[in-house]
């Protein structure tokens, strides 16, 4: 296993996971979380999760307190296939947020599940 791999499952024990039918359902009830992309901005702009906002993994420590500044917020991160995602949520930890989700299977995941982006 390359270095980035085990990197990525070392932060992977240590957040929680969201599978793409749990946050559909967390959509669609309106429930008050930040939903975060930390793709690179060419990413997001070939599309993304409804109501999700852009802070990329490079500068997400950087603005994250400007955005979020209650450590006790849930926070749902996601990327591509859940490797940054994990990485930023194990890093927003190490910062003091207390309740953060990583999306396993990414946006890929959301999309092949037939998951609407805008």
């Amino acid at each position: 296993m390359d270095r980035y791999h085990q990197i990525v499952k070392q932060a992977r024990s240590q957040i929680k996971e969201i599978n793409c039918t749990d946050l559909e359902q967390r959509l669609q009830k309106g429930e008050h979380y930040y939903l975060i992309d930390v793709r690179e901005q060419n990413e997001w702009q070939q599309g993304h999760i409804p109501d999700a906002i852009h802070l990329s993994r490079g500068i997400l420590e950087v603005y994250i307190e400007r955005l979020v500044d209650d450590p006790n917020a849930e926070i749902i991160l996601y990327c591509g296939g859940g490797g940054r995602s994990a990485l930023a949520g194990a890093s927003l930890q190490t910062m003091g947020y207390k309740n953060i989700f990583s999306l396993a299977p990414g946006i890929k995941g959301w999309i092949e599940e037939g998951h609407e982006i805008v």
